[in-house]
């Protein structure tokens, strides 16, 4: 008996995806729901399961093409048995267009489980070693990706700082290397969303610092039986989600969003976290956040955080929040202005923690300080309720009693 794959009924905003990889070739047997091939959008990253068990006989759609939903992929004989297949019926494509003689050490690689399908071939027409390039996909494995931003020696020894020139390979006189590399969906999403929050929103931002030795303290008292008693470490993140609900509870404009000429109040806190990933930034949701606990959050943004690492966040996701939280501070940010999250009307933006010098009852002492940055909507969010907002999240994160004590 044939079945037929077919790719997975798209979401209303998702017209069309990109065909990453396959993880099986035509010939080889399959499991039912065993992971047959990875579909990209905009959004996420879809794994499409095989409906039954077989020997996939068929394969219509090759890597890097576009597909629609529902859009048949490949066919899976149930009656059939592995290996059955001829091997000019298994490989059509490398049929008709034979590998230069590079390809050999490449395909073998990637039958080993290193590299992708995708990544080998790319690397086969580019006469780059895949053995060479880092891979950024789940167990090490090369993505398409990491081929495309792959630096040969030379290559890299152009583009690292003077100072460490003495000791790479010379790059021959008048060489000028390049690379061009097409966005992902993900980033091509992102780039456009940003730019559209920049042309739609009046966005402003306003900062303040925050004393983080109260927040420090109290983590560092009890984190150990915290982890003990929850399973997740304490984070600083949580106390960050739990302070901004405070805040907007206090002024429920920065929690709401345009809706043409109507300002939409919501009634709830759906705050996105913001998560980098290998494919990008993605921003997925803890919902009802003022009804999480701390562990709560902190076991969700852990949990998204793999998901986002393995390409597993679902698109459920990442739909909808009403505020978002985005901490360049990891990354040694010490200021910024992030821009807002559309449709929401305000962002705030966490950065490193530095000790300087402060003045605490005229005296000069010693704190762990951060830098805060809340951007805002300034068509329905006034000057007046962003600072504040910003002050009432510095004043919980000096004081956390007042988080438990709703103040």
């Amino acid at each position: 008996m044939i079945v037929e794959v077919n790719v997975p009924v798209f979401a209303e905003s998702i017209t069309e995806g990109t065909l990453v990889s396959w993880h099986k070739k035509v010939g080889e047997s399959v499991a039912r729901d065993e992971v047959l091939v990875d579909i990209e959008t905009d959004k996420v990253v879809l794994e499409v399961p095989a409906p039954q068990a077989g020997v996939l006989v068929e394969i219509l759609v090759q890597d890097g093409e576009v597909v629609e939903t529902q859009q048949l992929l490949a066919k899976i004989d149930t009656a059939a048995q592995a290996g059955a297949v001829a091997p000019a019926a298994a490989e059509p494509v490398q049929a008709a267009a034979p590998a230069a003689p590079a390809a050999a050490p490449v395909l073998q690689q990637a039958q080993a489980g290193v590299a992708m399908p995708a990544a080998a071939k790319l690397a086969a027409e580019k006469g780059i070693d895949v053995g060479a390039v880092q891979g950024s996909g789940r167990d090490g494995r090369v993505l398409k990706e990491d081929v495309q931003n792959y630096q040969a020696p030379a290559a890299q020894a152009a583009a690292a700082p003077a100072v460490s020139a003495p000791a790479a390979a010379p790059v021959p006189a008048g060489e000028r290397p390049q690379q061009r590399v097409p966005m992902s969906r993900l980033r091509a999403r992102v780039a456009e969303r940003l730019l559209a929050s920049q042309r739609e929103n009046a966005i402003l931002t306003t900062f303040n610092e925050v004393n983080m030795k109260p927040v420090m303290d109290l983590r560092a008292k009890y984190k150990e039986k915290f982890e003990k008693e929850h399973g997740v470490k304490l984070g600083f993140m949580s106390f960050f989600v739990k302070a901004a609900v405070a805040a907007l509870k206090k002024y429920p404009v920065v929690n709401a969003s345009v809706d043409g000429n109507d300002i939409v109040y919501h009634g709830y806190f759906d705050i996105g976290i913001a998560i980098g990933s290998p494919r990008g930034l993605v921003v997925p949701i803890l919902r009802d956040a003022d009804q999480m606990s701390i562990a709560e959050i902190e076991k969700a943004i852990v949990d998204y955080a793999v998901k986002a690492k393995d390409g597993k966040i679902a698109l459920e996701d990442l739909t909808g929040g009403t505020f978002s939280i985005t901490n360049g501070g990891t990354f040694g940010s010490m200021m910024s202005t992030p821009i807002i999250n559309p449709p929401q009307s305000a962002i705030l933006g966490m950065h490193a923690t530095k000790e300087r010098a402060v003045v605490e009852n005229g005296q000069v002492v010693v704190r762990p300080m951060m830098y805060l940055a809340l951007s805002y909507d300034h068509r329905i969010i006034d000057g007046r309720e962003a600072v504040l907002t910003l002050v009432a999240i510095k004043d919980a994160l000096e004081d956390p009693a007042r988080l438990l004590l709703d103040l």
